[in-house]
């Protein structure tokens, strides 16, 4: 009887062990190093028009600097914003891997 005791004693430490025993997990991911524009505007501008390299991509209020973000590949490119048919900022850039670069829209 004794050595049944000590027995499931012995087993019950031993699951107890094995319960507190942790596998080693791996995680992977992929950085997005791609450059990202974004501007800063006042509440008027959210509607205006952006173009990158001559395509439409959306409006001022879709990346709004510290909300969101317009992804590009690195290189030169050229951002234009248009309201209303006026023409609001228009400038030539340069951005590499990792960069994020914003306009200031007035």
């Amino acid at each position: 009887m004794k050595q049944l005791i000590v027995g499931a004693v012995a087993a019950l430490v031993l699951a107890g062990l094995a319960g507190c025993v942790q596998m080693p997990t791996e995680r992977q991911g992929v950085a997005d190093l791609r450059p990202q524009i974004s501007f800063v505007a006042e509440a008027h501008h959210g509607d205006a028009l952006v173009f990158v390299d001559g395509a439409a991509v959306g409006k001022v209020g879709d990346y709004l600097d510290g909300r969101a973000a317009l992804r590009v590949v690195p290189g030169t490119h050229e951002v234009r914003v248009v309201h209303g048919g006026q023409v609001l900022l228009q400038e030539r850039f340069y951005v590499g891997d990792g960069v994020s670069k914003s306009f200031v829209i007035r």
